[in-house]
């Protein structure tokens, strides 16, 4: 799934147990935080063992499913692996008979609980006795704070070890905390409610959590692009005819980014805690809306490594996996800064928010004609020109207003002093 992506989460099983499938058909769909996919079976059989179940936590690298195959290609295969990797099967055959050992186990509900508990876990809780209330106390270090099989053998091991210091982190003392409660909101009969789907709720949660976490502050500079503007009018046809593809601005934006954070490192980091982490590779994230509406930010890894040629293909492809459904979860993993693109949808400025645990994001305005004044060495004059907005998006609380505007302004420069002789 990607060297970045430790775990996913089961949404559908698209195959049933004792049915036949056939290599590459996909099994079952996963989700991540960010992108939905589809899991191939790498062989042909039939579906004989699910080992986790809809909506469970895995691991990347366990065992989810075990497929029965036939024919002497299949015994060839065997005796292969027998001869060249022994100990690979015998690391296969334990991890299935612990697979097994842990669906037999009666699994523990936690029906009152508001936290997600994987089977695994609770198998483990359910065998060593313990309460839900006292798995709830657990801290996770999964994702989104899960309690993982390691924590819960952390603390039973600190259990053992500790037994009063654990009865207290299990039996805490309860504080009463503010009431919250949501405004309620009045329904006629002609309202339809709908239900959010899982990428909007996660949307939803990541846009609240980056408003709590940052402090969020804006510097907006207008750029004059008219050069752009008429070197992408003279090439944009001969792009398209040699490659098969358009020629955006997109391109072009993306690469005077990646120039104004190798200017300006201080951009790329992110905040963990007290300590900042200063990022070695400029990967850019290109936020893009899907056609159901939702939104996703596909990242150009090593973005200042690449050319306009590079750039543009980049960006193409991502955008169009994007619209297709078709990204992976790595694709959406390990940005350090993101650009949006308001512009495309006619606004002429936006004021977005941070991607965490990113520090900055770009919005690119529309591309207007305007009157403006041109300076001349016969003097000044009124003129059309082509501009927009630039809009950066920056946490207050690590960078200040002078390097937030200085970084802009370096992008704005960049912009206006494209080279127009330049091919592609």
């Amino acid at each position: 799934m990607g060297e970045s992506i430790a775990e996913a989460t089961i949404t559908n099983w698209l195959k049933q147990v004792g049915d036949k499938i056939e290599a590459d058909e996909a099994v079952l769909e996963v989700a991540t935080d960010k992108v939905d996919s589809e899991v191939p079976s790498e062989v042909s059989g039939v579906l004989i063992e699910q080992l986790f179940f809809k909506d469970d936590l895995v691991e990347v690298g366990q065992t989810i499913a075990i497929i029965e195959t036939e024919g002497e290609d299949v015994e060839g295969a065997v005796q292969v692996q027998e001869t060249v990797a022994p100990e690979i099967i015998e690391e296969v055959t334990k991890t299935i008979e612990v697979a097994k050992e842990n669906l037999a186990t009666p699994i523990i509900t936690n029906s009152n609980s508001e936290k997600f508990f994987s089977p695994l876990v609770k198998n483990i809780a359910a065998a060593e006795g313990i309460s839900i209330a006292e798995l709830e106390q657990i801290p996770g270090t999964g994702s989104e704070g899960r309690v993982t099989k390691n924590d819960v053998l952390l603390y039973l091991e600190n259990r053992k070890s500790n037994p009063v210091a654990v009865e207290k982190v299990a039996q805490p003392k309860v504080v009463a905390a503010p009431v919250q409660t949501a405004v309620p909101v009045s329904v006629n009969g002609g309202d339809e409610i709908i239900e959010m789907d899982r990428m909007r709720k996660l949307i939803a949660g990541y846009m609240i959590s980056s408003q709590q976490t940052s402090a969020h502050v804006y510097s907006v500079i207008e750029v004059d692009v008219t050069n752009i503007v008429k070197w992408r009018d003279k090439h944009k046809n001969e792009f398209e005819k040699r490659e098969g593809e358009k020629l955006t601005f997109t391109p072009i934006f993306m690469e005077a980014v990646a120039k104004a954070l190798k200017d300006y490192p201080g951009i790329n980091i992110s905040i963990d805690g007290n300590s900042v982490i200063k990022r070695k590779n400029i990967n850019l994230g290109m936020a893009a809306a899907l056609p159901n509406g939702n939104l996703i930010v596909p990242v150009i890894k090593n973005a200042d490594q690449l050319n306009l040629m590079g750039m543009a293909k980049a960006v193409n492809d991502l955008g169009n996996r994007a619209k297709q459904g078709k990204l992976k979860p790595d694709d959406t993993q390990g940005g350090t800064y993101t650009v949006t693109n308001v512009g495309s949808f006619g606004s002429v400025f936006g004021t977005p928010i941070i991607n965490q645990p990113e520090v900055g994001i770009l919005a690119l305005g529309a591309i207007r004609k305007v009157p403006a004044v041109i300076e001349t060495p016969e003097g000044d004059f009124i003129g059309i020109r082509q501009k927009m907005f630039l809009t950066h998006g920056y946490d207050h609380r690590i960078i200040d207003g002078a390097l937030g505007g200085m970084f802009v302004k370096r992008v704005a420069e960049y912009l206006e002093g494209f080279d127009i002789t330049r091919t592609i």
